[in-house]
């Protein structure tokens, strides 16, 4: 081991290739060296785990393989560093101005989210992206793609759950001429398609058990076979996966399984519900306000009270939900003015149920929300007096102020905090 850092420091190579557990060291150690000397460091272990990865990927590394190698996959990598050594670095994008790629947003979370894409996108790691419907997955995957030395190369991206069953093996690997009734032609599946560059699937608790057991052997080997053929077919493709679901509830449901859920999650990524983002939905808002005047040659702009009512929203279609809802508002507007009644009927309903004391909780809502939503509409019905609103909720007035200012570092429209001190006594 010491013998082998005095070298790195004398003669940096241009690849290292380190195991996890050296004898008189630890590979880490390695990793650390190496990046100070700027050589580029793959890990190859047979002790592979998520916390191992993650910790190897803070250094630098290029890419974490688990025993036994796939030779064909290290030979590209080492292919890929011999051709890029002595070039300049490409090009990164930004949070700094509150956005990255296409994604936009300035809040805390939203940067921490593209703090997390420009650490894991230069290297060749398998990202695996959590989070709901509308949030964006897609345009991280994309992201993460621009960002990487594959970004002159193919993104292709897939919805598990938008191809029949009976197709999606034909559609990822392909088929060859004659493999069954009507394959009059050779057909190149999505794994070929983007050879050399990235493959984003989306909604991968869709697809089948048994297309699952494939995937990973393509995951750990590099290799694939078209439909009618037992040649294999080597392809570099780096694969981004993603679920609007809990992936752990997917592999006790067994929607997953659960070897190839830890061969994805080398880099798990959660992406922030827009409701968890504060004035994340007025910027967004007033970006898509934007598009739509340029487009049409208008000047229309929200009213306050519609921006009260953007910001009260719950979200639960997220980005997606939102954006739809500035073009209805848009295209109903018969001034330059976007006004509160001209929001969603469902954004109408919300306000006047909890205005008239009640509060509607959606099927699949998580209990952390259902308290939040319950714990403020009491407060608004007490009128903001909090010690009511703890005795009503039966919980201590403590407790209420810790989940008020929780509530209130999360962006969310609370009361003020300071004007009932009877909440922070212990």
């Amino acid at each position: 081991m010491k013998d082998a850092l005095i070298q790195l420091d004398m003669r940096p190579p241009d690849l290292v290739l380190a195991d996890l557990c050296v004898p008189g060291g630890d590979g880490m150690e390695v990793c650390r060296n190496a990046a100070a000397v700027g050589s580029e460091v793959v890990i190859i272990t047979g002790h592979g785990n998520m916390d191992n990865a993650v910790q190897a990927l803070r250094l630098g590394v290029r890419d974490y393989l688990v025993k036994p190698v796939c030779m064909d996959r290290l030979r590209t990598l080492m292919s890929r560093v011999a051709g890029t050594r002595g070039k300049p670095p490409r090009p990164r994008a930004s949070g700094e101005q509150g956005h990255f790629g296409c994604m936009f947003g300035e809040s805390e979370a939203m940067q921490d989210v593209y703090r997390q894409i420009s650490r894991v996108a230069p290297s060749a790691m398998t990202v695996f992206v959590v989070g709901e419907s509308g949030t964006g997955k897609e345009l991280v995957a994309q992201a993460i793609h621009q960002s990487s030395p594959r970004g002159g190369k193919p993104f292709v991206a897939v919805n598990c759950g938008a191809i029949a069953p009976s197709l999606i093996e034909n559609e990822m690997f392909g088929h060859e001429r004659g493999s069954y009734t009507g394959a009059d032609r050779q057909h190149k599946g999505y794994f070929e398609r983007a050879d050399g560059g990235t493959l984003f699937l989306d909604e991968i608790t869709e697809m089948s058990f048994d297309l699952q057991v494939k995937l990973l052997r393509v995951l750990e080997t590099g290799r694939f076979m078209r439909v009618g053929t037992h040649q294999e077919i080597a392809c570099d493709v780096r694969v981004v996966a993603a679920t609007n679901r809990s992936p752990e509830e997917a592999v006790r449901e067994g929607k997953l399984r659960e070897d190839l859920y830890y061969r994805l999650a080398v880099f798990p990524l959660v992406l922030p519900p827009l409701r968890q983002r504060g004035d994340d939905v007025i910027l967004l808002a007033n970006r898509f306000l934007d598009e739509l005047n340029a487009d049409g040659g208008t000047n229309n702009r929200f009213s306050d009270a519609a921006i009260e009512r953007l910001r009260r929203h719950d979200w639960p279609g997220n980005v997606r939900e939102l954006r739809n809802a500035v073009r209805r508002s848009y295209i109903m507007a018969e001034g330059d003015e976007l006004d509160a009644l001209l929001v969603p009927s469902a954004m109408r309903e919300d306000d006047e149920e909890e205005a008239a004391g009640s509060v509607t909780l959606r099927v699949g809502e998580t209990l952390a929300e259902a308290d939040r939503r319950l714990i403020l509409a009491t407060l608004s019905c007490c009128g903001g007096v909090k010690k009511q609103t703890a005795a009503i909720l039966g919980v201590s007035p403590k407790t209420l102020y810790n989940r008020l200012e929780a509530y209130a570092a999360a962006g969310y429209e609370v009361p003020d905090l300071h004007g009932d001190t009877s909440c922070a006594e212990t």
